[in-house]
């Protein structure tokens, strides 16, 4: 829950409530900013989110760190890693992040990006004109 859990806003009394939020934001981002974004959870969202903006994914099988494994699994399989950045505060994955050639930014960094690219009256955003895929993200 890395992105999540950047803030402390009683997230983990209704996580479910949570990562609708986090899914929210991260459309409004994307469509704001034109890049992909795929979130990966580590258990599927009950009631499932579909979204048209932006890719919301699980891992396979519920459990501590499986999201971290399942983004590990889709850099493995990504045919232009260097493409992708994984949001991550996690040791653990943002090595194999970096060894599989992506881009790692925190997620305090993203959360505050998040935060303030979303809202036009901050201007333009950091990195605006850039049209980098943006890869698989860990909640």
């Amino acid at each position: 829950m890395n992105v999540i859990g950047a803030r402390p806003d009683g997230w983990w009394r209704d996580r479910d409530a949570a990562m609708l939020r986090l899914v929210d934001t991260l459309e409004r981002w994307a469509a704001g900013s034109g890049e992909d974004v795929t979130v990966v959870f580590e258990r599927p969202p009950s009631p499932p989110i579909r979204s048209p903006v932006i890719e919301v994914a699980h891992a396979p099988r519920p459990r501590p760190n499986s999201a971290d494994h399942e983004i590990v699994r889709r850099l493995a399989a990504e045919p232009d890693p260097a493409a992708v950045r994984v949001v991550t505060s996690d040791r653990w994955l943002a090595e194999r992040a970096y060894a599989a050639g992506a881009t790692v930014e925190g997620a305090d960094s993203f959360r505050i990006r998040l935060e303030t690219e979303r809202d036009p009256s901050h201007g333009s955003s950091e990195g605006a004109g850039r049209r980098a895929r943006r890869g698989p993200k860990r909640s």
